[in-house]
């Protein structure tokens, strides 16, 4: 795993023109992958995790990351234990939730990283109600189904491209 700070030393120019982001720092980690990367799918929900879950179910999604825009509720958790194992399980890299996560002790026995802005015990809604594989902007980043993500405990990256550490 490359080094958000490194990624972003050697692209420089990149986070001048935008074309690299870094997500504002409202995010803490969870489970035990501190750092993890891989390509973006979306999912947009609001205190409803029944997408999120038919995403990580998916066999098809080895080594991406599941960008959950939970449009930043704390009432509810859209991420547990047996979600967090669901996304060990199919090779998921990571998830990174706009919204909260429960089972935190569960979520960090799992080889995987989270990152969300907090815990809440409240499950939420069964409605299946909300939109796969869309654009979502939340910490001041637009975020592409297909962009590329890093994460680890500097910070968030996102870019159209896979990128490298050297220039």
């Amino acid at each position: 795993m490359v080094a958000t700070s490194d990624i972003c030393d050697a692209n420089s120019s990149l986070l001048s023109t935008g074309e690299l982001k870094v997500l504002l720092p409202l995010f803490k980690p969870y489970g035990r992958r501190q750092a993890f990367s891989g390509p973006v799918v979306t999912v947009k929900v609001f205190e409803d995790n029944v997408l999120v879950r038919a995403l990580l179910e998916s066999k098809d999604h080895q080594g991406k990351v599941l960008v959950v825009d939970g449009g930043g509720s704390i009432r509810c958790a859209l991420l547990g234990g047996n979600l967090g194992q669901i996304a060990h399980d199919n090779g998921w890299a990571g998830i990174v939730v706009n919204g909260c996560v429960r089972d935190v002790d569960e979520i960090n026995g799992c080889d995987i990283g989270v990152w969300a802005l907090g815990t809440n015990p409240v499950k939420s809604k069964k409605k299946g109600l909300g939109d796969k594989h869309v654009s979502v902007n939340f910490a001041g980043s637009l975020i592409n189904d297909g962009d590329w993500l890093w994460a680890d405990n500097d910070g968030i990256l996102i870019s159209k491209h896979q990128l490298s550490a050297t220039s």
